[in-house]
């Protein structure tokens, strides 16, 4: 039996495969830790642990239950929903960190105050992209 520490490790590395994203961006959203439960959780163990075994194997070679498992914790990365059924958003950290922002090189809506008076200030050419 693998212990939690080991289990989070092969969850971040697995997550990493998935999103693209290196496991230092991985752990720095927070959420490794919440996103392991929430997948063991709307996965069951069995689905979860096989998952995770088949870390580093191509996904054509994935059956569909595991390829569907792989969708669904790539999309709660991405999004910080699960989908469902029923879908629910994680946290409201799990949709401000959620890759798609990075990815687009945004901030999510409504997450960071711009501060007072922003408005009338010119955008810099990083927040125009």
């Amino acid at each position: 039996m693998r212990t939690s520490t080991d289990e989070t490790d092969d969850f971040t590395e697995l997550s990493a495969q998935l999103t693209g994203f290196d496991d230092d961006c991985i752990r720095a959203t927070g959420l490794v830790e919440v996103y392991r439960a929430v997948a063991v959780e709307q996965l069951g163990t069995d689905l979860f642990e096989r998952l995770l075994g088949a870390q580093g194997r191509p996904t054509g070679e994935l059956n569909d239950d595991l390829l569907d498992a792989a969708r669904a914790v790539t999309f709660l990365w991405y999004t910080g929903s699960w989908q469902g059924p029923p879908p629910f958003v994680v946290s409201p950290a799990s949709y401000a960190h959620g890759l798609a922002w990075r990815a687009a090189g945004l901030v999510a809506p409504a997450t960071a105050p711009a501060g007072y008076g922003s408005w009338a200030e010119r955008p810099t050419e990083s927040e125009v992209r």
